[in-house]
């Protein structure tokens, strides 16, 4: 009779643990679709106005409206995860990307394009909210690994979408691109509708209307002066006027916040140290990621002539970039393991000494394809360490009830660090260029330039975490 009853509990455990492994793997491959959606259209950039019969500045709306709408969705999406259901949002915004999809395959003009690429955005808030249900639905022992990998799977997509997206835009036509998203979208809906449960953690209360509109508004304004402050020119009427707005936005948002009974972010608890430090560090390495996916692929493609370039294809650009993607799938249990044994500060500081290294290899090298891959690679292994301990840096230190909009507004973080990275790219590039057969190039020191940069910011991230707490995942497990 003893032997039966460990032989059911051994069999309970298992089926636990499997249905627990599924989980994870839903929920990282929902991830991964959402973020392919950053890369998706970007090897069409150089060919959409041909396709759309629009002006170059205006296709770049098909990025920058993704950009606005995941800002947007993100915190919010998060508070309404925590208020009525993570599961029952997830399955929403992947519904809107499936959506957003189908539009954009549908497209053939500017108009329905910038919709199915904000619908397509409206998506951003599934890594968040996948992060949150595995705090809910896993064990101690298995929320460490399983947000390390959701959260890596953010870099992931981006990475691996590039040469798949460049490979379907060489190959098939340009609207197959949306097709795949689609059939993607369609795949993890309905494995997360079959196998993730709904996490019984909710906080209730009423939805902060007030506090939503009015930092959507604030973030759109913010997002717009960042990636059009260049086009529009930083000292005009336009650009001062938006920015101006954007301050008077976010201090109505805060004042509003700290009064409402239910605000949409808890400002209390954000600006506790370990979250204020956590959400900052997130945003000086998304900073630093993109100092190099802005860099390689443009070596990678200028002509030979420039004496620097590679005159490679945008297909060779995505394989050259997507073993940094791969690599930051490969540390994120290295990063669990690491804030298990030591706490997550230390996972975060070793993903900044990587990172530091990686633009070091940029700053004395680049002449080779090899060359680009160890230092794109070692970039990508330090960001998998860093963002696989930001999720438990995160919910150590909110209660359960707020897991899904805290790691919302620390995704947030991250889309704010790779604009502020696009802007400052932007005009680093038009500042140190030279003239190349009638056409205006990034010149040599450009490119050292953003490698020093990246590796500023990489080390202004390591005397963040200095400064965050030391602690063991258990310690901040017992503390919820």
């Amino acid at each position: 009779m003893t032997v039966e009853v460990s032989r059911r509990l051994q069999s309970s455990r298992q089926g636990a643990s499997k249905r627990q492994g599924r989980i994870v793997v839903v929920l990282a491959f929902a991830g991964i679709v959402v973020s392919l959606m950053q890369s998706l259209v970007v090897p069409l950039l150089p060919r959409l106005p041909q396709f759309l019969s629009a002006s170059a500045g205006d296709t770049t709306w098909a990025v920058t409206a993704t950009l606005l709408a995941g800002a947007v969705a993100t915190p919010t999406v998060g508070r309404l995860g925590d208020m009525y259901g993570k599961r029952r949002m997830l399955l929403i915004s992947l519904g809107l990307l499936v959506l957003g999809s189908v539009v954009g395959a549908l497209s053939f003009s500017l108009a329905p394009l910038i919709v199915g690429r904000t619908l397509q955005g409206l998506a951003a808030g599934v890594i968040p909210l996948g992060i949150s249900i595995m705090r809910d639905e896993l064990p101690p022992a298995k929320v460490g690994g399983g947000t390390a990998a959701m959260s890596a799977s953010l870099g992931v997509g981006g990475a691996l979408g590039l040469p798949v997206a460049a490979w379907i835009a060489e190959t098939l036509d340009w609207h197959a691109l949306f097709g795949v998203a689609a059939t993607l979208g369609l795949v993890a809906f309905f494995l997360i509708l079959w196998l993730v449960p709904e996490s019984g953690m909710k906080s209730g209360g009423r939805f902060d209307v007030v506090g939503a509109v009015a930092m959507s508004g604030a973030l759109i304004l913010l997002l717009l002066v960042i990636s059009k402050g260049g086009a529009w020119g930083w000292s005009s009427p336009l650009t001062l006027g938006l920015s101006g707005g954007c301050v008077i936005l976010w201090m109505g948002w805060a004042f509003w916040e700290l009064r409402v009974e239910t605000p949409l972010v808890d400002l209390r608890t954000s600006w506790r140290r370990q979250v204020l430090l956590t959400n900052l560090a997130s945003l000086i390495f998304a900073f630093s990621m993109l100092c190099m996916s802005l860099s390689l692929p443009q070596i990678l493609q200028l002509p030979t002539e420039t004496g620097y370039g590679m005159g490679q294809s945008m297909l060779v650009v995505g394989l050259v970039m997507a073993p940094s993607g791969l690599v930051m799938m490969a540390v994120s249990p290295l990063s669990a393991w690491i804030s298990a044994a030591a706490g997550p500060k230390w996972s975060l500081m070793a993903g900044a000494v990587l990172v530091t290294a990686g633009y070091c290899v940029g700053f004395f090298t680049l002449q080779a394809i090899w060359q680009l891959v160890l230092a794109a690679g070692l970039v990508g292994a330090g960001i998998g360490l860093a963002y696989g301990a930001m999720p438990a840096l995160v919910m150590g230190a909110v209660p359960p009830s707020e897991s899904a909009s805290a790691n919302g507004l620390n995704s947030l973080m991250r889309s704010v660090g790779t604009s502020l990275s696009a802007a400052a790219a932007g005009l680093v590039f038009a500042q140190m260029s030279m003239n190349l057969a009638g056409n205006t190039v990034p010149s040599p020191d450009a490119f050292k330039v953003m490698m020093g940069i990246g590796a500023g910011a990489a080390l202004t991230a390591l005397v963040i975490a200095v400064f965050l707490p030391r602690y063991r995942l258990s310690d901040s497990r017992q503390r919820d």
